[in-house]
């Protein structure tokens, strides 16, 4: 298979069942929930058949029933292709209109296994920002996108194709929308069942979107920041011998190091998935990594001591991090937060102290009630430590990722002591504290959503 194949007809004849494509060499998605009835497992069956000729229902409909018990959702993995996906240059691209070819560079580009997270689950970051709900979808918006023309537009909701319509050269190409769901009147276990339906997906921002081009889209952003703290917090304009301490070494986390070397401080960045910290050293943006706190301590001396700009990554827990550091006789830490997926924190996007990664991924799904306990735990100690440094002089502010709303309602007391309401903190917020004040912008409070 190649990539012309990706635009035929994908019913006539069915592709094999690839059951060992689902392959050891990439990093895979945790078994997401499944909370649906008889009734509604048989729903989201259907659900999935719906693109499917009817002389094949019988032969899918057990496959993907098998899918949905075993992964919390169905794939169709069927439908995969069994090589790993790669834009190519442009013109290599065969479509009518060259505004669909672009469209299919940047789809193939946030599903290559060096780009995305759980590239044959289809996230493309963020552990749940989906490009599609499942694989015939992929096969069937391939397959518009390249018979378009210039005078037509696709429809697409939360990854499923409405079809093509007339439209002008003017128009968009292509129109999106992804998890259409209303926050103050939904809730997470409502989502999980929708997802689990196959009729809604979290897109994140350009996951769904399909243009996603990895953290460097947002190390301008994490530079200025990081800079800007240090003008604000530390009274400085030059971070040398500063230490930077934070998580997460993902999507958009991983942008992290690489903003801190450029800002000129020493960053140490916990990550507790090994495949992430390795592509982030690979790429060159995170310089050394230990998994031994000791070490990372006794680094965290030297550079300070030389005033030597240095990324250095923790291959573990950040709990554990900010304990030890809260435990060191001398003051270690200039600058402190948090990038951890705490949109999502009890599905694989903040994983708790005390338990391997494979452990929690088995929990979350047949524990999920201990999980959040696990999880909570975890964010107060979390919470406790970072306390103890800001007690001495350390800086930390929240970077949007619903971090310090999560430590309240793990039971963390987060209230500003002057605060008029439950949602201002006594941590700041980047986009409010940083960002917003220099560039100009005045906010009164803080809202996390």
């Amino acid at each position: 298979m190649g990539l012309a194949d990706l635009f035929v007809d994908i019913f006539d004849p069915l592709p094999a069942y690839p059951k060992e494509q689902r392959a050891a060499k990439v990093p895979h998605a945790p078994k997401r929930p499944c909370p649906l009835s008889r009734d509604e497992k048989m729903m989201a069956v259907r659900n999935a058949l719906r693109y499917v000729p009817t002389k094949h229902h019988e032969l899918l409909a057990k496959e993907f029933a098998e899918e949905l018990e075993q992964y919390g959702h169905i794939y169709a993995f069927r439908f995969m292709p069994n090589f790993d996906l790669k834009a190519p240059p442009l013109a290599e691209i065969s479509a009518k209109s060259q505004q669909a070819a672009a469209i299919i560079l940047m789809i193939l580009n946030n599903l290559d296994p060096e780009v995305a997270q759980f590239p044959q689950e289809l996230v493309t970051y963020g552990g749940n920002g989906q490009v599609f709900s499942n694989w015939i979808q992929f096969r069937l918006v391939l397959r518009y996108l390249a018979q378009m023309t210039s005078e037509q537009t696709l429809v697409l909701y939360s990854g499923h194709p409405l079809g093509l319509f007339p439209s002008h050269v003017d128009a968009p190409r292509v129109t999106i929308t992804n998890g259409m769901m209303i926050p103050n009147f939904s809730t997470k276990p409502q989502y999980d069942k929708l997802f689990a339906l196959g009729v809604t997906q979290y897109g994140q921002m350009t996951a769904g979107s399909y243009c996603y081009i990895g953290p460097q889209g947002i190390v301008h952003g994490t530079t200025i920041t990081i800079m800007n703290a240090g003008r604000r917090y530390l009274g400085v304009d030059e971070l040398a011998g500063k230490v930077f301490v934070t998580a997460g070494l993902g999507g958009m986390s991983g942008a992290q190091p690489k903003a801190a070397t450029i800002a000129g401080c020493i960053s140490v960045t916990a990550e507790v998935c090994a495949d992430a910290l390795l592509k982030r050293h690979k790429q060159g943006w995170l310089e050394e990594y230990s998994s031994d706190l000791s070490e990372i301590v006794n680094l965290i001396r030297k550079y300070r001591k030389e005033k030597k700009t240095r990324s250095i990554g923790y291959l573990g827990n950040i709990v554990d991090l900010w304990e030890r550091l809260a435990a060191e006789p001398d003051h270690l830490v200039d600058l402190g937060s948090d990038q951890t997926s705490l949109h999502n924190p009890f599905l694989g996007g903040y994983y708790p102290v005390g338990i391997s990664v494979e452990e929690a991924n088995t929990m979350m799904t047949s524990e999920p009630e201990r999980f959040k306990k696990l999880v909570q735990s975890s964010l107060l100690r979390h919470i406790a430590a970072i306390d103890t440094l800001a007690a001495r002089g350390m800086h930390f502010w929240d970077y949007g990722n619903a971090f310090l709303v999560e430590c309240q309602r793990a039971g963390a007391n987060m209230r500003h002591p002057q605060a008029k309401d439950d949602k201002t903190f006594r941590y700041p917020s980047y986009m409010q504290d940083i960002m917003g004040r220099n560039l100009g912008i005045y906010i009164v409070d803080v809202y996390e959503l």
